[in-house]
């Protein structure tokens, strides 16, 4: 089965201006995850979905990824992520899509590939990326995940699992039928913290500088 992953990436950003090619240890942030990609096993192809060619300048130099344009009118702002994975699906077959996002500059290889390998085995449509938080959480005014008449201990609660921005993979029938990248049996690929760092305000970036840091100090 041909798997192909594809990055989106437009130049300009309104809430972090020229996000995706800000420094990030070394390099521009969309860098991280094309290299990431370019270590999975389980991908067969790479593209670099953007309007401009210019971006090849701020990805890795190998001949591995490859830059497929787009039409510019998918940069606009109110522009959903379904019609730019509906732009691409259309252009370029596949039987399994990976789509990849720049602001998850730690998700690993090896959590991309446990996803992909998911869906390949035929025992799920689709995977993704989700971090588990074991706290008391509510939602609309109501509690997810304990009662509040029997309160119990942290360590027994179930955990809530928050979809995280490092990768969706989808069966190219999920998206063509349904227009879904989480389908009705996907499997979850649980991250931990830094892998969850999903950089889309200047303090989720400062957090990633940090986090980058640090993790060059223990080195």
């Amino acid at each position: 089965m041909k798997v192909a992953a594809f990055v989106t990436i437009k130049l300009n950003s309104s809430r972090l201006p020229r996000k995706n090619v800000l420094p990030l240890g070394g390099h521009p942030l969309c860098w991280h995850i094309c290299d990431t990609l370019l270590a999975c096993e389980t991908i067969d192809e790479i593209y670099i979905y953007c309007s401009d060619e210019q971006v090849m300048g701020y990805v890795p130099q190998d001949e591995r990824l490859i830059f497929r344009k787009r039409s510019a009118h998918l940069d606009g702002d109110l522009v959903r992520a379904q019609e730019i994975y509906s732009a691409f699906v259309d252009e370029v077959d596949a039987d399994v899509y990976v789509a990849a996002l720049t602001t998850a500059p730690f998700i690993t290889a090896r959590s991309i590939d446990a996803g992909v390998h998911a869906v390949l085995s035929g025992a799920h449509d689709s995977a993704f990326s989700a971090q588990s938080i074991q706290t008391f959480a509510w939602y609309q005014g109501r509690p997810l995940n304990y009662a509040p008449e029997s309160i119990p201990r942290t360590q027994d609660l179930q955990p809530v699992l928050v979809e995280t921005s490092g990768f969706f993979a989808f069966r190219k029938e999920l998206w063509t039928q349904h227009r879904r990248r989480i389908g009705s049996t996907p499997h979850i690929q649980i991250v931990d913290a830094v892998e969850a760092v999903d950089i889309d305000t200047k303090e989720d970036y400062e957090l990633a500088q940090r986090l980058w840091q640090r993790r060059e100090d223990e080195r």
